[in-house]
């Protein structure tokens, strides 16, 4: 799949092209950092999402389930 990174700064619109969305996101990321505007990483589909919208979905904390009745989860650990 093809992905489109654009960002902005001042007037002035950059696009950047790539095969990976990791390398979309790595240069995503970077624009950022380095101070650019609306950086939207854009998929072959037209969905548009900010570089951190991406980490998020590629990286984010999964949904994890509490113990029961209030317990505490305990580790015992070897002496």
């Amino acid at each position: 799949m093809n992905f489109t990174v654009t960002a902005r700064i001042s007037a002035q619109r950059f696009s950047h092209h790539y095969n990976s969305m990791l390398d979309a996101l790595e240069q995503g990321l970077s624009l950022q950092a380095s101070g650019l505007a609306d950086v939207r990483i854009v998929d072959g589909n037209g969905h548009a999402r900010t570089p951190a919208a991406i980490y998020q979905l590629l990286f984010g904390a999964k949904d994890t389930v509490a113990p029961t009745g209030g317990e505490t989860a305990v580790l015992a650990l070897a002496a």
